[in-house]
Order: structure tokens, then C-alpha cells, then sequence
């Protein structure tokens, strides 16, 4: 029976040894199939980044848009405007008098004392000209939509406006609008790829940096070094 000593081990140095942080030891799980290499979702991925996905997003975009862009028209110039932009803003006033009914007492539809405070002693008083601004901005978030300008502030306006109708008590389209405009101001980017929006980014790398080039426009550039006037 053969014994092992010390001197047959093979002896290993601190430098042939490897060394393991604390980062390198955690063991990764395998990804899922559903994600790709970014850790993304696939769907989610292919919704927000794809071209063809912005394709979808252009009818949907479209869709909303035409929504918006009709219910503005018709309270500017359609069968509303008796209510909206003429007539003192009697269609707020009336539907913010409804809204603080559906919001008193603890049987309420809503049931937002505070909501109704507001409806009551800012939006009854001023539905003259807050009927305006209403129908105006119905109007910009549809042709906003539609052009695919600004798409994610036009969406983010849109679903401004669905809460406000749905906190008045009045549901009806609203939530399915409200979700569309939140997938819309989500997807933004390539929502509006098949817009304004894509000649912007295209251009400038993103919508905001417009600002920048306004400013280089109309910045006025220091004289040249030895230049007279």
C-alpha cells in the first residue's frame, strides 16, 4: 500500500492560481427565450425598435390622431361649437356641474371631494375660456398625432385630457384612449418614425435638438480676428 507525502503533491504558487472577485463569482441564470441579449423583451423590443413595428404604430398613431382632431373640429366649427368656442363654454360649464354632482356625497361615482372643489370653484367660473383651450388642444394633439409631430407630448397631452374626463365621472372612450396614448408616449420614437418626428431624429439625433439648432441660428458668432467692420 503506497502512501502519498508531501513532497509527491504537485505544489501550486499564488501566481499560477486564479483569482475571483466578488462580481465574477455570481453565477448567471440563463436567459429566458423570450429575451434577447439586452435582457429586453422580445416583443417589447420589437414594438419599440423594430421599422416594421413603426408601420403599426403609424395606424394607430393615425387613428387616435383623426379621434382628437374630430372632437376639436367639432367644437370649433362643427355641431358643438354652440357650447364650446361660442355660448360661453356652457358645454364645461355643464359637464363640470355634472362632474361635481358624480363626485358628492360618499355614493359618488368618482368620489373626489377635492376634484369636485376644484371643478367647482375654478373650472365652472373660467368655462368660457378653459372651452378653448379644450377645443384647441383637441385640435393640436390630433394634427400632433396624425403628422407625427412631437408624437410623445401630443400622446402625453392626450391621456392629460382622457384623465380629466374620466376623473369628471365620464368614462366612454376614455379609458381605451388613455391606454392607446400611454403605448403611444411609451413608443414615441418609433411611433413617429413614419413622421415629422422620424425627419427629426433622422436630422437630429432626437425631436428636443431643435433647440439647440435655433440657437446656433440665431446665436451671433464672435467677429474674426482682424476683421473690421
Amino acid at each position: 500500500m503506497s502512501t502519498v507525502t508531501m513532497e509527491t503533491l504537485p505544489s501550486v504558487s499564488d501566481e499560477t492560481m486564479p483569482i475571483v472577485s466578488a462580481e465574477t463569482a455570481v453565477i448567471a441564470a440563463p436567459k429566458s427565450a423570450a429575451t434577447n441579449k439586452s435582457g429586453n423583451l422580445r416583443v417589447a423590443d420589437w414594438l419599440f425598435r423594430s421599422n416594421y413595428a413603426s408601420v403599426i404604430w403609424l395606424v394607430v398613431r393615425v387613428w387616435l390622431g383623426y379621434q382628437w382632431l374630430n372632437a376639436g373640429y367639432q367644437k370649433i366649427w362643427g355641431s358643438e361649437k354652440m357650447f364650446f368656442w361660442h355660448g360661453n363654454g356652457a358645454g364645461v360649464y355643464g359637464f363640470a356641474k355634472s362632474g361635481v354632482a358624480a363626485n358628492a356625497g360618499p355614493m359618488g361615482a368618482v368620489g373626489y371631494g377635492w376634484w369636485a372643489a376644484f371643478l367647482h370653484n375654478f373650472v365652472m367660473p373660467n368655462a368660457s375660456w378653459i372651452a378653448k383651450i379644450i377645443s384647441l388642444g383637441e385640435l393640436a394633439i390630433g394634427v400632433g398625432l396624425i403628422l407625427g409631430l412631437f408624437t410623445g407630448l401630443a400622446a402625453i397631452a392626450a391621456v392629460a385630457l382622457n384623465f380629466t374626463y374620466m376623473m369628471t365621472g365620464n368614462a366612454g372612450v376614455n379609458p381605451l384612449y388613455a391606454l392607446t396614448g400611454v403605448f403611444l408616449a411609451l413608443a414615441w420614437r418609433n411611433a413617429g418614425l413614419l413622421g415629422l418626428d422620424g425627419l427629426l431624429v433622422r436630422r437630429t439625433a432626437s425631436p428636443f435638438h431643435v433647440v439647440s439648432i435655433l440657437r446656433k441660428v440665431t446665436h451671433r458668432q464672435p467677429p474674426l480676428v482682424g476683421a473690421t467692420d
